[in-house]
């Protein structure tokens, strides 16, 4: 009876325990683990449904499941650096534990695995726009002139910035991008706040300190960037404006430049047909935080 009891408590108690999966989301990735004899999978297609039936059977037990994003030169990094042997089930299940605390992730709940492989995905580009933002930041150092912390001065502007945006927007569902060039590749970041019925604004508090971040490293590096605004609410036209990132202020972008950006396809440069019910408009005048002092990079 006793025996009987504990494998009940047992099950309760697995139910409690979160858990994480590191996912190989792509062939390639797939592919670089296999020179491992220990990882027994040899197509990738099963792999992907063999998971997806685990996630499930973890789901319909009651328990939470985090899916995190594998990358295998990650791992032998991690592996090297910690004295594991990247050949051992355990080392891989240690680099899984270390991933749920510090890389991108996302819980499973019930999605299907294509729809939740492209957002896992998504979610490592954002951290990796964010680690790499802030480590650009810290890198500047502080002004020759003055001796104040460029990154902090800059992030500081950039928050001062999203607020008065922010404040200004017309109410609704607002959906803000921010773009600064930063060789090799252009950072992306994206907002989304809704208005509280008393005029709040609602965001995501992680997506806003990578929006900032980004802004903050356009500002600091006096890069080309810009932002554009997309407000929504029910029985009103969507309204889109933006701004050109000029030094450490934003610039209003004209109704035809906006119209211009956003009915170009970027990458062969066509002109695209615009969307029907949407206003192409000024920015509304975000004031004037006053200036940062012109720091000497």
């Amino acid at each position: 009876m006793a025996h009987t009891e504990h494998q009940t408590m047992r099950r309760v108690l697995r139910r409690e325990i979160a858990g994480t999966i590191g996912l190989l989301t792509d062939e390639h990735d797939f592919t670089a683990m296999r020179r491992y004899r220990t990882f027994t999978f040899d197509d990738h297609t099963t792999y992907l449904q063999q998971v997806e039936a685990l996630l499930r059977t973890l789901a319909a037990q009651g328990g939470h499941t985090t899916v995190a994003l594998f990358d295998p030169e990650e791992y032998a990094a991690f592996c090297a650096d910690s004295g594991l042997d990247p050949d051992a089930p355990a080392s891989r299940t240690r680099f899984t534990a270390e991933l749920a605390a510090t890389g991108p992730a996302i819980p499973y709940e019930g999605q299907p695995l294509d729809e939740l492989v492209p957002d896992l995905v998504d979610e490592a580009v954002r951290h990796a726009t964010w680690q790499y933002a802030t480590t650009a930041l810290t890198r500047l150092g502080a002004c020759a002139s003055c001796g104040e912390d460029i990154g902090r001065a800059a992030f500081a502007q950039a928050s001062r910035l999203l607020t008065r945006i922010l404040d200004t927007a017309s109410p609704g569902h607002r959906h803000l991008v921010c773009s600064v060039s930063a060789p090799p590749e252009t950072l992306v970041a994206v907002l989304h706040a809704d208005e509280d019925p008393d005029g709040t604004s609602r965001i995501d508090e992680t997506e806003a300190l990578e929006f900032t971040t980004v802004l903050a490293l356009g500002i600091a590096t006096h890069a080309a960037g810009g932002l554009v605004m997309r407000t929504t609410a029910p029985d009103t036209t969507d309204r889109v404006y933006g701004w050109r990132l000029r030094g450490e202020r934003l610039e209003p972008l004209t109704a035809g430049e906006v119209f211009d950006a956003y009915c170009t396809d970027v990458e062969s440069g066509d002109l695209v047909s615009p969307e029907s019910g949407v206003d192409y408009s000024a920015p509304p005048d975000l004031g004037d935080d006053g200036p940062l002092t012109d720091h000497t990079h």
